[in-house]
């Protein structure tokens, strides 16, 4: 019988955002969970250890480069000693850097099979600072990064902004990543239940995790910024055609598109086809049966910079029987 795997919620956002704050609140609520806890910090010399509550917690700190460039092998190794004594936690949180691209840690959980195996990347949690967010998007790509990959978006620090400024900001996140849950927060203040074990990063579980998966905003963002597309079609896919054009399209433009998803409807086959990927990496698996009187409509999103909405349109429309 297969062992359960262990479910990861990987913490990120912007210097400051609030991170350390989410993480001792998870540690600190008494929901009667352990959790095993990879910090990691950018400079040899680290204190984030030393912020995190409760010496009790299994903490590893990784402080000899970013997690999302020179540590992955790292984090690999730490989750590879986890799991030979995983039955002393219920899940394992990893608070990454506030300068790291969340993109390759969620790969790691793609590529390394004894990883893939005993752990399920659950969520990508990113907090946000309302009061700083729109000037961080001007010093770099990070902020943006981050929000392009969040599952659940914790907009932070709202007592610091008015009405008017926090729209600008939730509007501006939109834009960016248009099916990530957003929840309003001061002091990271939030039920953990609506971060923790939200399987949003399970395939089967994208529709349901995601009911406004096609509601469209507005692609009007500046085309070398984050934005979000998503396109649907109510005629089944050709699956050849499919592959053949998907993974040219990751093998070609894979580093500006951050997150895909698809839920198809394969002629002929019982259960949605899913699928999603991370930058070139993409899995995929056979969801739920259709149900009698189901619209058996195909839907895909993609997140990303430098999108060419018009060609990904029509690559999508050229597999389409």
């Amino acid at each position: 019988m297969a062992q359960p795997q262990v479910p990861v919620t990987v913490l990120t956002g912007y210097l400051g955002a609030g991170k350390t704050t989410l993480l001792n609140r998870i540690l600190s609520e008494q929901h009667g969970k352990k959790y095993a806890v990879i910090v990691n910090e950018f400079g040899e010399l680290g204190v984030d250890n030393d912020l995190v509550v409760n010496a009790d917690e299994e903490v590893f700190e990784m402080n000899n480069g970013c997690i999302c460039c020179t540590v992955r092998g790292d984090l690999i190794r730490i989750i590879d000693g986890l799991m030979k004594r995983k039955e002393k936690f219920d899940g394992i949180l990893v608070e990454t850097t506030g300068l790291a691209d969340p993109g390759p840690v969620a790969q790691t959980f793609f590529i390394d099979d004894d990883v893939k195996t005993q752990t399920r990347l659950d969520a990508i949690v990113t907090v946000v600072d309302a009061r700083h967010f729109l000037g961080q998007l001007e010093q770099g790509d990070e902020a943006e990064e981050q929000v392009a990959f969040a599952d659940v978006i914790l907009l932070n620090k709202t007592d610091l902004v008015d009405e008017a400024e926090l729209a600008r900001v939730e509007a501006k996140i939109r834009s960016m990543n248009r099916f990530a849950r957003i929840h309003r927060t001061q002091k990271s203040g939030i039920a953990l239940d609506a971060i923790l074990d939200k399987h949003a990063f399970d395939l089967n579980r994208i529709l349901e995790f995601e009911p406004d998966f096609l509601e469209h905003g507005h692609d009007h963002e500046h085309e070398e910024e984050i934005q979000s597309f998503s396109v649907s079609a109510e005629r089944p896919v050709d699956p050849d055609k499919f592959r053949i054009w998907i993974g040219a399209l990751l093998q070609l433009r894979g580093q500006d598109i951050f997150r895909c998803k698809g839920i198809l409807a394969i002629d002929g086959a019982p259960r949605r086809f899913v699928f999603q990927g991370v930058h070139m990496l993409m899995e995929s698996d056979w969801g739920t049966p259709w149900k009698p009187g189901d619209a058996r409509t195909s839907k895909l999103v993609f997140i990303g910079r430098n999108l060419d909405v018009e060609n990904l349109r029509r690559g999508f429309q050229d597999c389409l029987k």
